[in-house]
């Protein structure tokens, strides 16, 4: 059997690590190229003692002796790699086969589309790669014969479910047949909380989910519904389905991870525990099926599964990502940055839970009065998204005081 190479951008992260944990139960198929990480440069250094890449990307000149002085002597050390050019053009790296693009947030945009543009097997947990630049991405997926498979346990549970599971993706239309798509959600630690406490929850409450292990950035995001919504927009793009045929529903057991409904009334759901090795096994043997690390469902232990609506007043960042979607590319750009802004002041503790969608809600309101042009390269991305960027920053103090009438008066 012939190895694949694999890149792992953003290896310690809870995706990376995952990644690893399948890769290296599967050494007569897989081997590391390429690490990447962008603080945890011990965690990077003890990976790549345990996979022997080629090379590791880091951030800078410092984050670059810190991962010397981990790594140590006595072993054969990878080619260190340094700056966010050598994300990309490690991404794009002839020797590499497939990419793991798990870098969170607007930052690992660059790279994931430099994947794609040299027709690698992009398995995309990023986000905001199809949330900021979904047009973008998916030409970019068409132009250059790229595989395409969401590792998001949601969008994978969908593929899956999908006539042309068969198929990676680049969608031109809705699969035949299919009605709308149904995205669970498990409603966060804060489902059941009391409406008016919310306003004085912390970051570590926030960042406690009840089923997923998750790092603090995607916990809040959880928290707040507002992952879901970027998964909508994410789903909008892979899919090819508008947004008025994307439903969420809250479904606190996390165990149906999505579901596909037909024009025949038939609903197929994917099922299994909430692990994400399950999702990433999935992409790195496609279209084979590969032995995850995972244990199998027990129906009769869980008893039962349970649904909800969404309740909008508890998460009001889900209807400011439709509004997004509905009102174009530079709309979700905005709110996605306003929230990466709004989620680090929150983490930080200079601005409370509940004004996450206040700075969102007003950025939005700010980026639909700005002159209006397309969004045709990875620079016209880029600079709107800094544009957002620092309109919402504004709205949050560096002290965590008059956080309130800052973003009221806007």
């Amino acid at each position: 059997m012939t190895q694949k190479n694999i890149t792992i951008l953003g290896s310690t992260g809870s995706v990376g690590q995952s990644t690893i944990d399948v890769v290296l139960r599967h050494p007569d198929r897989f081997r590391v190229h390429a690490l990447s990480g962008h603080r945890r440069m011990e965690k990077l250094a003890e990976q790549a003692l345990q996979t022997q890449p080629d090379c590791v990307v880091v951030p800078d000149d410092s984050a670059a002796e810190a991962f010397k002085q981990f790594f140590g002597p006595g072993q054969p050390r990878p080619e260190i790699r340094v700056g966010k050019q050598a994300l990309a053009q490690t991404a794009a790296d002839r020797e590499t086969d497939m990419v793991m693009a798990a870098i969170v947030g607007i930052a690992g945009l660059p790279s994931a589309l430099a994947a794609a543009c040299a027709g690698k097997r992009v398995m995309l947990a990023n986000k905001e790669a199809l949330v900021a630049a979904g047009s973008l991405f998916m030409d970019a997926v068409k132009t250059h014969h790229a595989e395409l498979l969401p590792i998001d346990s949601e969008h994978n549970a969908i593929f899956q479910c999908l006539p042309t599971a068969g198929q990676s993706l680049a969608c031109l239309e809705p699969a035949g047949g299919v009605d709308r798509l149904i995205l669970t959600a498990s409603g966060g630690p804060f489902r059941t909380y009391p409406l008016d406490g919310l306003a004085h929850v912390t970051p570590e409450q926030a960042c406690a989910h009840p089923n997923w292990d998750m790092g603090q950035k995607i916990s809040v995001d959880s928290a707040t519904m507002l992952n879901k919504g970027l998964e909508v927009i994410e789903a909008h793009w892979l899919f090819a389905m508008p947004a008025d045929r994307i439903d969420v529903v809250i479904h606190p057991q996390s165990v149906i991870h999505s579901m596909v409904q037909y024009h025949d009334g038939s609903v197929l759901a994917q099922m299994g525990n909430p692990d994400m090795r399950t999702p990433i096994a999935y992409a790195l043997g496609f279209p084979n099926r590969i032995e995850a690390g995972v244990a199998g469902l027990d129906l009769v232990a869980l008893g039962r599964l349970e649904f909800d609506a969404v309740q909008v007043d508890r998460y009001p960042c889900l209807t400011l990502a439709y509004e997004a979607l509905r009102q174009g590319q530079s709309s979700c750009i905005a709110l996605n940055a306003a929230n990466e802004v709004a989620v680090a002041a929150f983490l930080e503790r200079r601005l409370p839970y509940l004004s996450i969608s206040q700075v969102i809600e007003k950025t939005l309101q700010w980026e639909a009065g700005q002159p209006q042009s397309s969004v045709s390269s990875l620079e016209d991305v880029m600079y709107r998204d800094q544009q957002a960027r620092t309109f919402a920053q504004a709205l949050c103090p560096t002290d965590g005081s008059s956080v309130s009438q800052r973003v009221l008066n806007a």
